[in-house]
C-alpha cells in the first residue's frame, strides 16, 4: 500500500471539501480526508501510483489552465511524483 498526501499549500490550496466541489478523476482507491482535511490517496503500489498520474495529466491537458481543476490536477501529479517510493520505483 502506498499513501499520498496531497499538501494543502500548492498553487490549488486544496482540501478535502475542496476536492468535493469538482469533479477530478477518481483513483482506483478514491479520495481520503485526514483529520485536518487534507486529501490522502492510497494507492496499492507505485505503478497504479504513476497510472493514475498519467490519467490525470490527459485531463488536465482537456481543461482550462485557469481553470481550479487543472490546479488540482498538477498539485496531485506533483505530490505523486515527489513520493519517494514512486521515484525509487521509476529509477529501477
Amino acid at each position: 500500500m502506498l499513501r499520498i498526501e496531497i499538501p494543502s499549500d500548492g498553487s490549488s490550496k486544496l482540501t478535502f471539501n475542496e476536492l468535493e466541489k469538482y469533479t477530478i478523476p477518481t483513483p482506483p482507491n478514491g479520495f481520503n480526508s485526514e483529520v485536518n482535511n487534507k486529501v490522502v490517496i492510497n494507492f496499492d503500489d507505485e505503478q497504479q501510483a504513476i497510472d493514475y498520474a498519467h490519467e490525470l495529466d490527459a485531463y488536465s491537458n482537456s481543461v482550462n489552465s485557469d481553470w481550479p481543476e487543472y490546479r488540482i490536477a498538477a498539485d496531485i501529479i506533483k505530490a505523486i511524483g515527489d513520493d519517494e517510493f514512486v521515484q525509487a520505483y521509476i529509477q529501477n
